[in-house]
């Protein structure tokens, strides 16, 4: 068993060192050229417009080329996945047989997809035989796979240790493997596959380890495995004194039963194109993905209880922006790689800083801005402060935005449509068209302005931008809120009263006649949640059958028997009657006026 040490003066980094003097390079600008790649790999790289390698490139590509191992810790998004791929690549010169030469372990079916994939882009001018071996999909594309012969696989360690056993992958001629997203895998409970995995290498093959934090048992893990290994320490980037950090970290503090409503008010503010929330459980999930749907956003669920064919369409809608939310749990989202993602958003505080780094580190990638929201219930203030002391990190603790921060929010996006619409020449020809039908509106009497106010108007509507809001209360004293435990101070579904915070703009309300808000009506339905019936099915059954839409519903309060809903003044008899000629999952319910 070897130590894991701190390296000598390395040959590696005196030689690149030596090369930068040479061409008087400042290192912090050093081209791929610099790193002495052969030139297929940097045609390969031009062509996808790669210009300079990332600190980690710069610091592991050069030591991994002199065969060292490596321990590497860099942040998720720090390019970490080109540092071992390219001199992966560099040295396919090795005796391309049948079995692989490289071997490159990741946590999740997500990640070995992605790192497979840059493989092949890389490597697309050397013809290098690339597979992804991971689970949930059919084995026999794999297994001819490994037939035919393969030059790297990139496997999860359960599907790796099936094909081990079946002797479809064979690592005698392996001269490299990866761990990558090391933790990861240790903390999903993948210790003993690796272990297995890795004795049955040869024992003079090269091995790497990247991890975003580096506990103890992934530090045993290179201790035992690894030779005299050169240690990386890649520092997030800092943010040059006076300049704005480029992922915004804040929070908010807000009670268990209010948090799907604020976090959709939060949404709303923020103005989020695509953002991705984590949740603790499936059932969290799901059930906030309902809960954001029935407002109208465009929300899908990603966890471990879904199939592989569900969890790939799911993620191809995120890729193509066909959906704006994805909410998942850590476990599902571990490797997830969208470039386009502009908020992650923490629906509870994470129980480790170590889970926090692996979630904000999916925005803010390449210099691009992002922003990474918390909703923090008031007992999870002290895991915050322990965040920011371990990540040296201000998180920002602000209230939730109220109605006046929300309207505001629509209005000055409304402008900034209006203004972009305004200065955009292309078109010139529609906006004369419709100028003319504003001068031929503004008659008897019409302004100009008038008009146009009530287009802008119009679009709020179609934006479903005026529904009533209610505002949503601070926390209050711990002593004072419904019954508490331990996992989250979640009360039973079927409590009277509880809407579990979804498709509600305002707080749930226990006691029947306390009446609905100024401008709603609240209505009683004859089915609750012992009939099966949950909220979304409630608000499906509106949005379906009337002209409402998710936002204009709510709150509702599902008890065991009956369900309250609010819903605006104006449309109380529309409801009432296409409900009462109609079924909510299938039952037929009595609507009604609530007596107070």
């Amino acid at each position: 068993m070897t130590q894991l040490a701190e390296p000598e003066a390395d040959t590696a980094a005196e030689t690149i060192a030596g090369d930068q003097a040479r061409h008087g390079d400042d290192p912090e600008h050093v081209s791929f050229e610099h790193l002495q790649l052969r030139p297929e790999l940097l045609t390969a790289l031009s062509d996808l417009g790669y210009e300079e390698p990332t600190p980690v490139q710069r610091e592991a590509i050069p030591v991994l080329l002199t065969g060292r191992d490596v321990v590497g810790q860099a942040a998720t998004g720090t390019g970490k996945t080109a540092a071992f791929a390219l001199p992966i690549l560099e040295q396919l010169t090795w005796r391309r047989g049948k079995h692989p030469v490289a071997l490159v372990l990741v946590p999740t079916r997500e990640l070995a997809m992605q790192v497979a994939d840059a493989f092949v882009k890389y490597g697309s001018t050397l013809d290098a035989r690339v597979l992804a071996v991971y689970g949930g999909q059919p084995i026999g594309g794999q297994l001819r796979g490994l037939s035919s012969g393969v030059d790297v696989v990139v496997a999860t360690p359960g599907r790796a240790i099936d094909h081990l056993k079946r002797g479809s992958l064979k690592l005698d001629d392996l001269k490299i493997a990866v761990l990558d997203e090391a933790d990861e895998m240790l903390d999903m409970g993948f210790s003993e596959d690796i272990e297995a995995i890795l004795e049955q290498t040869p024992a003079g093959r090269q091995t790497v380890l990247f991890s975003a934090t580096m506990p103890a048992k992934t530090a045993a893990i290179a201790r035992q495995h690894l030779t005299d290994p050169v240690r990386l320490r890649i520092a997030r980037e800092e943010t040059p004194e006076g300049e704005a950090p480029k992922v915004r970290e804040s929070a908010y503090l807000v009670s268990r039963h209010h948090k799907a409503a604020a976090l959709a008010r939060v949404l709303d503010v923020e103005d989020a194109h695509s953002t991705l929330v984590f949740c603790r459980t499936r059932g969290d999930v799901d059930d906030l993905t309902e809960a954001l749907n029935a407002r109208g956003y465009r929300a899908e669920a990603l966890h471990g209880g879904m199939g592989q064919e569900q969890r790939d369409k799911v993620m191809g809608r995120l890729r193509s922006q066909s959906a704006e939310l994805l909410v998942a749990t850590d476990v599902a989202a571990r490797g997830l790689d969208v470039d386009h993602l502009t908020h992650v958003v923490n629906y509870d505080v994470p129980a480790a800083p170590e889970s926090y780094v692996h979630r904000i580190g999916r925005v803010g990638r390449s210099g691009r801005e992002g922003v990474a929201l918390t909703l923090a219930d008031p007992r999870e203030q002290r895991m915050l402060s322990t965040i920011e002391r371990v990540t040296k990190r201000r998180i920002q603790v602000l209230p939730v935005p109220d109605i006046a921060a929300l309207r505001a929010s629509q209005r000055e996006r409304l402008r900034q449509d209006v203004l972009r619409e305004i200065g955009d020449e292309s078109d010139a020809a529609a906006l004369a068209d419709l100028a003319s039908l504003v001068r031929e509106l503004a008659v008897d009497g019409r302004e100009p302005v008038d008009v146009a106010a009530a287009a802008l108007r119009l679009i709020q509507v179609e934006r479903s931008e005026t529904a009533d809001e209610h505002e949503i209360p601070a926390p209050g004293p711990r002593k004072n809120r419904e019954r508490d435990d331990s996992r989250g101070g979640r009360p039973d579904r079927g409590a009277e009263g509880y809407d579990g915070g979804r498709a509600s703009g305002g707080a749930p309300r226990g006691k029947r006649g306390a009446g609905a808000a100024e401008g709603k009506t609240r209505l009683w339905i004859s089915v609750g949640a012992q009939q099966g019936v949950r909220v979304g099915d409630v608000v499906g059954a509106i949005a379906n059958e009337t002209s409402l839409v998710g936002k204009q519903i709510g709150p509702i309060d599902l008890a065991p028997r009956f369900t309250l809903v609010d819903v605006p003044d104006g449309s109380a008899d529309e409801v009432i009657a296409k409900l009462t000629a109609s079924s909510i999952k299938g039952r037929r319910a009595s609507v009604r006026r609530e007596r107070f």
